[in-house]
């Protein structure tokens, strides 16, 4: 999540994009038990644990939406999952 605050930036002020030398293409979106479950149900993960074979396999979908970003979708998987009961 760090970094993910620190290489972003976004209108929102969450994101503050103060590290400009990494590429938000390098991030991975943070992998929880909301952002897999709901991740689950989109289709964008087929494994049943959350462990780093997950992560590369949800890496590989979202980098399929956004090559550039695909860590924006981390607030929509979560809040989802979390305040939506998704």
């Amino acid at each position: 999540m760090y970094l993910r605050w620190m290489v972003r930036k976004d209108n929102a002020g969450v994101d503050f994009g103060l590290w400009t030398a990494i590429s938000p293409s390098k991030l991975s979106c943070p992998l929880d038990v909301h952002s897999g479950n709901v991740a689950r149900k989109l289709g964008l993960l087929s494994r049943a644990q959350n462990d780093a074979k997950s992560l590369t396999e949800l890496d590989h979908n979202l980098r399929i939406l956004d090559p550039k970003d695909p860590v924006k979708y981390n607030f929509a998987l979560f809040g989802l999952g979390v305040f939506e009961n998704f």
